[in-house]
């Protein structure tokens, strides 16, 4: 089981710089940022952009794989975000994981002064974002008029120079599974309810997992051969409030089949509130990216 640590883009670079230093110095196997404008309660507080973040850590680290958790079509285009990410692979030697997700109807809905799509409508929009940033990303050159997108002769050199950055898709509806069934992984945060307890969480996700797996098998691939990453922190207990509350989320997670884990670099308070102590303990649990159960 992999285990991956989110840093929120909240901090600034001398502070940044030494929690992705940490994270690969303490062996973890991926670290993600957030890929939002401004997020939630914590919009009026100190948020940085993620693409430069994501750069920055590049420069700092050699083994950590890096993520956006995860980017949307809500503000980026995917002629632009295929350059964005060419680029973050190359300096990064080839580490980065795109993770990609319908977007919501919060604040990076409405930045630009767009109307918020239906939930149809977002599939159909991510649907054609995966494709269409999969195609830049496989050729130098592309030209698509779709309906929510259009791309002249846009210019990715040098992509698909070496073996093509892996795609991740943040799904929990069929047809978003569809689009995550032909990509190299899904993500999924559950679908608790308001109210759920934590053993309906694990119940719900287990349902995910279980749905995914037909769905890839009727994509005709194996469900062995898809990542799933699974966002532990969408439970109603937070994963790292202590080590064998982790220890317990992640073997839960390794029965249901999920490749990876991913949790957030405990905060002073709020959202995510814990003590950096029990990320530590974590730490010391891992091996080469991979958490001892």
């Amino acid at each position: 089981m992999r285990v991956g640590v989110v840093i929120l883009p909240q901090y600034r670079w001398p502070e940044a710089r030494a929690r992705w230093n940490a994270l690969e110095d303490m062996g973890f196997a991926h670290g993600w940022s957030y890929d939002h404008l401004a997020w939630r309660d914590l919009a009026d507080q100190d948020w940085f952009g993620t693409i430069p973040s994501l750069a920055a850590a590049a420069a700092v680290t050699s083994t950590l794989r890096l993520g956006t958790w995860v980017t949307s079509p809500n503000f980026r285009h995917p002629v632009t975000l295929a350059k964005d990410l060419m680029t973050l692979d190359d300096i990064s030697s080839g580490r980065l994981i795109a993770g990609i997700g319908a977007g919501g109807i919060g604040w990076d809905a409405e930045v630009l002064g767009d109307a918020v799509l239906s939930p149809g409508e977002r599939v159909d929009r991510l649907d054609e974002f995966v494709t269409v940033t999969d195609l830049l990303l496989r050729q130098p050159e592309t030209t698509w008029h779709g309906r929510y997108y259009q791309a002249v002769r846009a210019r990715t050199i040098p992509a698909g120079s070496r073996s093509r950055l892996p795609m991740v898709v943040a799904a929990n509806g069929p047809r978003t599974m569809a689009i995550a069934a032909r990509s190299d992984g899904w993500a999924t945060t559950g679908a608790p309810g308001p109210d759920a307890s934590l053993d309906q969480w694990w119940d719900g996700v287990a349902g995910l997992a279980h749905r995914f797996s037909e769905v890839v098998e009727q994509a005709g691939r194996r469900p062995r051969t898809v990542d799933r990453y699974l966002s532990l922190d969408s439970a109603p207990v937070f994963s790292l409030s202590s080590a064998g509350a982790f220890t317990d989320a992640a073997g839960r997670a390794a029965d249901l089949g999920f490749t990876d884990v991913v949790t957030h670099w405990p905060r002073p308070g709020g959202v995510y509130a814990g003590d950096e102590r029990v990320l530590d303990e974590v730490a010391g649990l891992v091996t080469d990216g991979h958490v001892r159960l």
